[in-house]
């Protein structure tokens, strides 16, 4: 029988030769990441296990994005830890401040991770990078300390989901709408510790920003993982990446525990409504709702790609009455190209408010907190009972173009009806 590309890279990981689903292995980890809510208490479960450096200063990154900058003297006091830790161990990777961004937008920017990497971090949205072909899941923190001080972790090896994506896409649908669309049909536990594996011939001309959305949300639907076999698109992706990169992909006779075909021609502009990721319908299939909030950004959907939508449905708008349109470019390099092509000319111009890159208001953390009975429209990932504020406000799920769309008719709005 055949292997999985999950189920290579977990051998090429182990220095095993054939390796399948439901095994125990010892992996060997290429990137290991902590943000400034998680990086603390990894740091304090390394230095307990008496360990004097990390297993490799190259290996550990270290990103502080969620409460910066900083929101307070909590905050404040985690980045402080971080930061001196990764002085004291001379880490390579560490960003804060003006070189930093949104953790999984920045990271694949940056060219830290690259195809058939084994990488883990202490966020659940690890599984952002499988999109370069990679491995990638999230941890706990102490499973990160662990990773600091032997550069291994134990796996179960997940079994595979094949997703095989056909059809066209109609207008305005982008990766945010796939997989919104496919958690909707298969569930928030639908792929429960399993690798959510995309293939098919509309998989192949995505884009890697879509790519990158589609694996960012594989744990919405419980997934493990969300992967890509990596093609020429990756190619061109990964090609200045600071390590070379290892192509896998999954042999023709592997062993999936189930399949779907996903007809892309059958899905529209999507919106997930409160208080699962997993509620998503068409926009037209949405009643007149009126909002207070927009948020375009975050490591779903915050890189250019996604300001360039939202800046051609803004241009030459205004933002409506009463609605606070908060974009956030993921990372500092992201900012900079938008202030380049003038697409913050075209936000500011339209009404809204653009932040310097944070996760802030994706976790209810702060740049955007709702209050009792509001209601927001965000590219962000997740829409539980109080996820970004009151526990009585509502957070509606959906892609730059929905999100900008909506921002500008004050309702729940498709692109397609501007």
């Amino acid at each position: 029988m055949g292997q999985t590309i999950t189920e290579k890279i977990f051998a090429s990981a182990s220095r095993k030769k054939d390796i399948k689903a439901g095994e125990f292995v010892e992996a060997k980890i290429d990137i290991a990441l902590a943000n400034d809510i998680t990086a603390p208490l990894a740091i304090k479960g390394f230095k307990e296990s008496g360990r004097p450096k990390v297993f490799d200063k190259n290996k550990i990154v270290l990103v502080m994005d969620h409460f910066t900058p900083n929101k307070d003297i909590n905050a404040a006091q985690q980045v402080k830890i971080s930061r001196d830790f990764a002085k004291e161990q001379k880490l390579k990777f560490y960003f804060e401040g003006a070189n930093s961004g949104v953790e999984h937008a920045l990271l694949p920017e940056q060219g830290i991770v690259t195809s058939g990497d084994m990488i883990v971090g202490a966020d659940s949205h690890t599984c952002t990078y499988g999109a370069l072909g990679a491995f990638a899941t999230g941890v706990g923190s102490t499973d990160i300390a662990c990773v600091m001080a032997t550069g291994k972790l134990w796996f179960k090896v997940p079994q595979s989901i094949k997703f095989v994506l056909k059809g066209q896409l109609n207008k305005w649908v982008c990766g945010k709408d796939i997989i919104l669309y496919i958690i909707g049909q298969i569930g928030v536990d639908g792929a429960l510790y399993q690798a959510m594996e995309f293939c098919g011939p509309i998989a192949k001309k995505l884009p890697m920003a879509d790519r990158l959305t589609i694996c960012n949300m594989a744990i919405e639907a419980g997934g493990k993982s969300g992967i890509f076999a990596p093609d020429r698109i990756t190619e061109n992706y990964v090609s200045k990446t600071l390590r070379a990169p290892r192509f896998f992909e999954s042999d023709k006779n592997a062993k999936y525990i189930t399949e779907y075909e996903i007809d892309c021609s059958k899905i529209l502009p999507q919106v997930s409504v409160p208080f699962l990721p997993s509620n998503a319908k068409p926009v037209e299939w949405i009643k007149k709702t009126f909002i207070d909030q927009v948020i375009i950004g975050s490591c779903t959907n915050g890189r250019i790609e996604d300001l360039r939508i939202a800046a051609k449905i803004l241009n030459s708008r205004k933002v409506a009455k009463d609605v606070r349109l908060i974009i956030i470019p993921a990372t500092t390099e992201v900012y900079k190209l938008a202030l380049k092509e003038g697409l913050i000319k075209i936000f500011v111009e339209a009404g809204g408010l653009v932040s310097t890159p944070t996760c802030g208001p994706c976790l209810g953390g702060y740049m955007g907190i709702l209050a009792d009975g509001e209601k927001c429209v965000s590219t962000t990932n997740r829409n539980f009972v109080g996820r970004m504020g009151h526990v009585n406000s509502g957070v509606f799920l959906a892609s730059p173009a929905v999100a900008a769309a909506s921002a500008v008719k004050g309702f729940i709005a498709s692109p397609v009806d501007l």
